[in-house]
């Protein structure tokens, strides 16, 4: 269960960043309202799960979810590039929260 907390956390997260960048600046009121319940219930979900979960382990996945899915969308959404060097590096990411959920006792 705590695992599930975390990944919806991450998810929270990418939402929350997605909907910055379509607030522009907070100047779109859907957009801003969407970024602060994301970002409030991502990190409210993220303290959930440290309750069991290592800090370390916890943050760097949450980071990693974040962090990954962004980049993702924004080449999917937002044009942003895909360049090889970039997805193997969301590869990289994508590899360590893996091994980081593997690696832990919970």
């Amino acid at each position: 269960m705590t695992w599930t907390i975390l990944v919806s956390a991450g998810l929270l997260e990418i939402g929350f960043a997605l909907s910055m960048k379509w607030s522009v600046g907070f100047t779109r009121l859907t957009p801003s309202l969407f970024a602060a319940a994301a970002g409030l219930s991502s990190v409210l979900l993220l303290s959930l799960a440290l309750r069991t979960l290592p800090v370390g382990t916890g943050y760097a996945v949450w980071t990693g979810i974040g962090a990954a899915g962004t980049a993702i969308f924004g080449m999917v959404l937002l044009g942003d590039s895909a360049s090889l060097a970039r997805v193997l590096c969301i590869v990289f990411i994508v590899g360590g929260v893996i091994g980081l959920k593997l690696v832990s006792a919970n």
